[in-house]
Formats: structure tokens, C-alpha cells, sequence
């Protein structure tokens, strides 16, 4: 193969399937549900074979763009971080990377990828994309179909036609979602999953937009055009892209092109889409007990546990799913999980901030979990990563107390520059101008008190901010 594949990275969705750990503030693809890394870092691993792939492109958008960058610095990798201004479905994504592709080579192959899947047999997915990328330098837009191992009804099928060269075949039909009588049938009949992962030549996609979807490539083109550097991303021109139509690629294109093959892939995958399928990948004990953190079952089997710091006890319950994470708890049979869905729009309309905001929040210095709560009163643990800098702020509403349990904390307060040691404290009165920096080479940690009359993040006045937030 005389070219490489241009890989691209697709992250910007937000799950709740795999509510209570998966929120919008944390969604999925950053969570490492199997294992140390999440799925995008598995993902990008699978994707850095030099032999076969390019640099890769990663869309995502603003709000995770940090969380992506400390991810792919966490595994010693690199990529394009490309940020859509507002959501605008997978079409969009895709037509942004064939143009960035496109800027590169014009005779690119761009292969899209999830960054929510799972690949069990890296090896083989690497060669599969490898023969995908052949048939796609033909002017085709290969999917990667899955041979199903059951009659699944949560995925779309595809129906093969003629054959194309040795590994690829036609496609003579998407379809929907079946019921699972139909299901079994297409089971039967060959049909394949589709894994929403294809490759395709750059060129060949450009041209199908632009004939069945006018109004997503224009506005996309345009974006890519004006977008402008923020730091270490790509950030598209907002209101070009905000002119793109909302549309999947699946409708946009793949289901209306003539140029349109498969190719099986026979690697194992996942595209771990709900906590069944987490228990399906998840190493068990004998009685099929699937447990991570600090969780017991007494007769009970295939049972999946996940507890992030309290204990959990099950006792003579088998097929259940018990999450629990510091601020919420989930408890399902595996044969309903698929409604988590559901619960999570039902505790959304009762206004539960749980729905989709963890008590841990990212920052791009490090992080911070609230721990306690009160009227006038707010208790944090704050982690700064080393190097990592916050705003140089003010509060007008209340003061804070630090107390460093771990590092060393170099604080500015006005005009002073104050450093502070493990065991030590300072004192920020209301309104002053202050900065907290970790100088060290560990992880700085402090417990923070606010006391106030107004306690929320709004009441942060930022004056200056070395990751473009002020």
C-alpha cells in the first residue's frame, strides 16, 4: 500500500446508556471502563501503526478539547484536536476531516472511526483497514460491516450485494433497527452489523456530499477555511458551522451513494452500548460475577459490580447491574438496561443535576470534587496537575481557605507571591486578585474552604487565563 490512511477520531458525543459513570461532563469514550484507558486512548493506540495510518485527526468540541488533550498526552500520542463550535451530527464531522484531509493530499483516504468501540484483536483491525483502504483508493467509501453472534435489534444492518475484488462486496441495502424475529432472519441471511466505521477515498466523499448534500459541504468548507488556531486546537468558524445541517452520515450519504462497499471485520468489536455489554467484556469469577472497586455477591451470579468508593453487598441476585459512584447509584436487571435511558431523561425533567454532571470536575490545570456543601459553606479537594496554572481571578461573594495536603503551591494574593508547603494555609479574602500555580514535578493537592454568601462557579472573575478562558 503506497498511501496511509488519514485516521479520524470522532468524540464528541455524549452517552447515557452508561449512566451513572458516563455524563455529559464525562461522557463514554473517556472513561476507562475496561481496564486503565478509556476507549478513545484504546482506540488511538489502535490507530498509531505508522506502517498504515497518518496522523490522525481527532473532532471533538470545546467543552471535552482538554480532556482530549491530557488523554492523548497521557499515552505519549499526538493528533490534529479539531473543535466544533456547536453540534452538528456525524455529517459534519466527516465532511470537516475530507476537507482537512483534503489540505494535506488530494489524493487522501480518510478512515472515520468511534471512539466509543471496542476492538479486541488489534492485529486484525489494523490489517482489515489496511484492505479496506485498497478498495477505497478505487473511488469507494468502504464500511466496515460486523458478522453478527446474535440477532441483536440495537444495531442497523447491512445487506451484502455483488462482490468487488477479493475481500469487498457491494452494498444493496442499509436497514434500520429490526424487531428480533427479523433480526434472526437476517442472521440467517448474512446480513452484517454496521459498526459506523468506514474508510473512504477523500475525493470520492468531497464529490457525494456536495451532489447530495449541498448544504452540509459549502458551510463546512467555509468553516475550515476561516477556522483559527486556540492554542493546540483547530477551531472551526462558528458561524459557518452553525449553517450546517444537522444530519448523520449514514442518511446524508452512505444510504444514497452508488460507491458505497463492505468489508467484514472479524476482529471483535463492541461498540459497548450499554453495561451488558461491559459484563460481556469484563473479566469474571466463576459464578460469572463481573466486579470492580469494592463489591461482594454472596449467591448470586453473572452479576456485573461497580463501585467507586462505597462498598456494595449483593445477596442472592443473579443477571443484575449495581453502579455506584460517589453521587449516584444505578440498580438494573441486564435485560432492561436499555432503558437507562430513559431514566436518565426522567431525573433530567425533575431537575437532578446528577443527570449529567459528576461531582469531579475537569479542569485543564487538574480537577476538583466538591465535597461538602452547606448554605454559606463549600468544601473542594483541588488537584493541579504539575505546570498546571489557574485564571488569575477574583470572587466578589466570597472568600477561601487553602490548606495544601500534598506539593507545593506557589499562590499570588494581590501583589505578593507566596509559596506554600504540605501542612501550611493561606487566607483569600473577598476580592482579592489571586492565582494558584503547581511549580512541582507531583500532583499539588489542597483542600479548599469557601465561605460566602454566593457560592457558584459564575462568581469567578477571571483576568487572566493561559488556556484562553478569561
Amino acid at each position: 500500500m503506497s498511501f496511509k490512511i488519514v485516521p479520524v477520531v470522532m468524540c464528541g458525543g455524549a452517552g447515557t446508556r452508561l449512566w451513572p459513570v458516563s455524563r455529559d461532563t464525562m461522557p463514554k469514550q473517556f472513561i476507562p471502563l475496561l481496564g486503565q484507558e478509556s476507549t478513545f486512548q484504546r482506540t488511538m493506540r489502535l490507530l498509531s501503526d505508522a506502517s498504515i495510518f497518518g496522523q490522525a485527526i481527532v473532532v471533538t468540541n470545546v467543552e471535552y478539547r482538554f480532556t482530549v488533550l491530557d488523554q492523548l498526552q497521557a499515552i505519549g500520542l499526538a493528533a490534529q484536536i479539531v473543535l466544533e463550535p456547536v453540534r452538528r451530527d456525524s455529517a459534519a464531522a466527516v465532511a470537516t476531516a475530507t476537507e482537512l484531509a483534503l489540505a494535506r493530499d488530494e489524493h487522501a483516504i480518510v478512515g472515520v472511526f468511534a471512539a466509543d468501540h471496542v476492538v479486541q484483536d488489534g492485529e486484525l483491525f489494523v490489517e482489515t483497514c489496511r484492505q479496506a483502504g485498497v478498495v477505497a483508493a478505487q473511488g469507494r467509501i468502504v464500511t466496515i460491516g460486523i458478522p453478527p453472534s446474535s440477532p441483536a435489534t440495537g444495531y442497523g444492518y447491512i445487506r451484502p450485494g455483488a462482490e468487488i475484488g477479493d475481500v469487498a462486496r457491494q452494498i444493496a441495502a442499509f436497514v434500520e433497527k429490526p424487531d428480533a424475529a427479523r433480526a434472526a432472519q437476517y442472521l440467517l441471511d448474512g446480513y452484517l452489523w454496521n459498526s459506523g466505521n468506514f474508510i473512504f477515498d477523500a475525493m470520492t466523499m468531497r464529490a457525494e456530499l456536495e451532489a447530495f448534500e449541498p448544504g452540509i459541504a459549502a458551510p463546512v468548507a467555509d468553516a475550515v477555511t476561516k477556522a483559527k488556531r486556540d492554542l493546540d486546537f483547530l477551531l472551526l468558524d462558528k458561524a459557518s458551522f452553525e449553517g450546517v445541517k444537522k444530519i448523520s452520515i449514514d442518511y446524508a450519504v452512505m444510504e444514497r451513494t452508488q460507491k458505497a462497499a463492505v468489508i467484514s471485520g472479524h476482529f471483535g468489536w463492541s461498540d459497548v452500548g450499554g453495561w451488558p455489554a461491559v459484563w460481556d467484556l469484563s473479566e469474571k469469577n466463576p459464578d460469572g460475577n463481573a466486579i470492580e472497586g469494592r463489591g461482594y455477591v454472596l449467591d448470586g451470579a453473572n452479576n456485573l459490580i461497580r463501585s467507586e468508593e462505597a462498598l456494595v453487598a449483593v445477596i442472592g441476585l443473579d443477571d443484575i447491574v449495581v453502579i455506584s459512584t460517589r453521587d449516584a447509584i444505578l440498580v438494573t436487571r441486564k435485560a432492561v438496561a436499555d432503558k437507562v435511558k430513559d431514566m436518565v431523561a426522567l431525573i433530567t425533567a425533575k431537575g437532578e443535576s446528577e443527570a449529567g454532571a459528576h461531582r469531579e470536575v475537569q479542569r485543564p490545570w487538574g480537577r476538583y470534587l466538591s465535597i461538602d456543601l452547606g448554605v454559606r459553606h463549600q468544601v473542594k479537594r483541588i488537584t493541579v496537575k504539575p505546570g498546571g496554572v489557574l485564571s488569575l481571578q477574583k470572587h466578589f461573594h466570597r472568600a477561601e481557605h487553602w490548606v495544601v495536603v500534598r506539593g507545593t503551591a506557589e499562590v499570588t494574593r494581590n501583589d505578593e507571591t507566596i509559596i506554600v508547603h504540605e501542612n501550611e494555609s493561606i487566607y483569600l479574602p473577598i476580592g482579592c486578585v489571586h492565582r494558584l500555580t503547581n511549580p512541582g514535578k507531583i500532583p499539588l493537592e489542597l483542600i479548599e474552604v469557601q465561605v460566602g454568601s454566593y457560592l457558584g462557579e459564575d462568581d469567578i472573575i477571571r483576568i487572566e487565563d493561559i488556556y484562553a478562558r478569561a
